[in-house]
């Protein structure tokens, strides 16, 4: 959010200490044999619930404490208190989580908070960048058990834009500042995960295809580049404002993630987010229908709930306030707090959440804190009591538990096919208890296994792959890597061939957009594909997808990735890429080859 919203842009914790079950679906897999604290570690998702490194249940029940993505580059506040006070206040009400917007602008070098006041309060952090100041705030969040999911909530400080990327902070921008963030905080387990980009609206849609303004497609491009650096992390994709001509508030529709789902590299850990609103924010036809409250579950099912309710997935409310100034929107916020179910009822197996916000100086919803920044608006308070559920263990970036597991050795190559390598090692050793496993084909992530074995598969023949192996615990604790290995794929005699077509899907003045689509005219699956051209023009590729892209000179090689390496007889896969130009824009000539 927020500040004053248009009228016409919104047309349209912890864990309880019981375990739910989910009717028809599977735990996840990643068991910690060693009983622990609800909470430890890093998380990850089975159906419709969030489960610790334990696999135990928790609900995310917190504030949005926003501040870094304005122009104090701060989280607002400081200027009247300690941000320890603030946290620990937040921790002593009950809230178990603290979604923390930030801007690009906080990448920039040198970028400096202001409005903090140092004098007997904040003094550790005097002369710290931002990033340096959100750091301690992460550490000090983990030390008293408190998690942090960092928003991605602006590109720059001058306000919220419609799409992920703007002329002057591009997609390959906001994607290194989000790897970056996954790197800085990597084995910090205070970091729940990231909320890829606040409030997409008009006219980014869901589903549609087209890859400048598709946002399931760029959720999927930002998840993907998170998870290979950091593949534990959870992934929140918020909504869009308009599906199919329904529109909704913006950040708030979901409607379209049923028929086309986020796909991530990494299973179960996907989160959609939904934002929702009262009058405070904007009327809505729905406040004002004869039936409402009646009408509104119906309402935040289709948007939303259906996703919860076929166990398809969690899903986390990240933004929802109020004054609470009329009748209307006291109404509105019971109604809410029923349909995200009461801890004390479903316990685990419930919404997520986190209320904007804990600002008092939030426009159209005020906060939990008044306007000194001390009192607590025990009203607004007393309405969420009841979706509260305290209790988290603290993160590895203050917990207790700082020791990683020994390194694994003896990784040895069991076996090859022409397509595929298996691993195995001695397992590795923890304090407390080793985890899991993350396999590294050269730096790429290839996996990630509970035991101490794996296979990698959709791999080229006649190849020679390097593999490492890192060790983790339930604390997040990463070891080094091990000893690499070499595995050479076995040869195949398939026959395989394919053409690629070059489309151009969007232009402007300086840059344009292209998709690439792959065809296997063998007789045989392929087991990976290349496309090369030469530009005839002054093409410079800014940003691609679904393919590894090398240039020399004006030759370019696009090599499959590899979930698209292996293309079925007669089917097809494609990529695509974002580029800019001079002049006249002539089109290439790709060649494919394929085997």
């Amino acid at each position: 959010m927020k500040g004053i919203r248009t009228l016409l842009a919104l047309f349209a914790a912890g864990v309880l200490a019981v375990t739910m079950t989910v009717t028809g679906h599977a735990a996840a897999a990643r068991p910690n044999a060693a009983a622990a604290a609800a909470g430890t570690g890093y998380w990850h998702t089975s159906g419709r619930q969030i489960l610790d490194a334990n696999n135990q249940p928790v609900r995310i029940a917190g504030v949005n404490w926003f501040g870094f993505e304005t122009n104090n580059y701060v989280p607002h506040g400081l200027w009247s208190r300690d941000y320890k006070s603030m946290m620990d206040q937040m921790k002593s009400l009950g809230y178990n989580t603290i979604r923390l917007p930030y801007s690009d602008d906080i990448f920039k070098p040198g970028t400096m908070p202001n409005s903090i006041n140092f004098y007997q309060m904040n003094t550790d952090l005097q002369g710290l960048t931002s990033l340096q100041v959100m750091d301690k705030i992460v550490n000090y969040a983990g030390s008293i058990g408190l998690r942090v999911i960092l928003d991605r909530h602006r590109p720059d400080s001058g306000g919220q834009s419609a799409l992920w990327y703007t002329s002057a902070v591009p997609e390959s921008t906001w994607i290194s500042d989000l790897t970056a963030l996954a790197t800085r905080y990597q084995g910090n387990t205070a970091v729940v995960g990231i909320d890829l980009h606040n409030e997409p609206h008009d006219p980014a849609c869901w589903g549609c295809g087209d890859t400048t303004i598709d946002w399931r497609l760029a959720a999927e491009r930002a998840g993907n580049a998170v998870l290979a650096v950091d593949p534990h992390l959870l992934i929140f994709v918020e909504g869009v404002q308009t599906f199919n001509g329904s529109s909704y508030w913006w950040g708030g529709n979901l409607q379209g993630a049923g028929t086309y789902p986020v796909r991530l590299n990494v299973a179960d850990q996907l989160v959609y987010s939904a934002h929702d609103y009262a009058t405070s924010v904007a009327s809505q036809t729905w406040f004002s229908d004869p039936s409402f409250p009646a009408n509104m579950p119906g309402i935040w099912g289709k948007n939303w709930g259906y996703l919860f309710d076929g166990n398809t997935a969690p899903v986390w409310v990240g933004e929802f306030g109020t004054t609470l100034a009329s009748t209307t929107d006291q109404v509105w916020l019971k109604a809410l707090v029923q349909y995200l179910r009461p801890t004390a009822t479903s316990g685990a197996d419930s919404y997520q959440w986190t209320f904007w916000s804990w600002n008092p100086d939030s426009g159209d919803t005020g906060g939990i804190l008044e306007g000194d920044w001390q009192t607590v608006d025990t009203v607004k308070d007393g309405y969420l009591a009841s979706i509260k559920a305290p209790g988290f263990t603290g993160g590895s970036g203050g917990g207790t538990d700082t020791t990683p597991p020994s390194v694994p050795t003896r990784v040895a190559v069991t076996g090859t096919t022409s397509t595929s390598a298996s691993l195995s090692w001695t397992a590795s050793t923890d304090d407390v208890g080793v985890t899991g496993y993350d396999v590294y084909r050269g730096t790429t992530l290839a996996g990630t296994t509970s035991s101490p074995s794996f296979t990698d598969t959709g791999l080229t023949p006649s190849t020679a792959y390097s593999y490492t192996v890192k060790a983790f615990d339930a604390a997040g604790n990463l070891s080094a890597a091990s000893t690499a290995v070499t595995a050479t794929t076995q040869g195949t005699t398939g026959n395989a061939g394919c053409t690629a077509s070059y489309t151009v899907n969007s232009s402007w003045s300086d840059g344009f957009t292209a998709t690439v689509t792959v065809t296997n005219t063998g007789t045989a699956p392929t087991h990976t594909w290349q496309v090369t051209w030469t530009w005839p023009g002054s093409q410079q590729i800014t940003n691609s997808w679904n393919a590894t892209e090398t240039r020399s000179g004006q030759s370019e090689t696009f090599t499959a990735q590899s979930f698209n390496a292996a293309i079925p007889a007669g089917g097809n896969t494609s990529f695509g890429f974002q580029a800019s130009f001079s002049g006249s824009n002539p089109a290439p000539t790709p060649v494919c080859s394929a085997s």
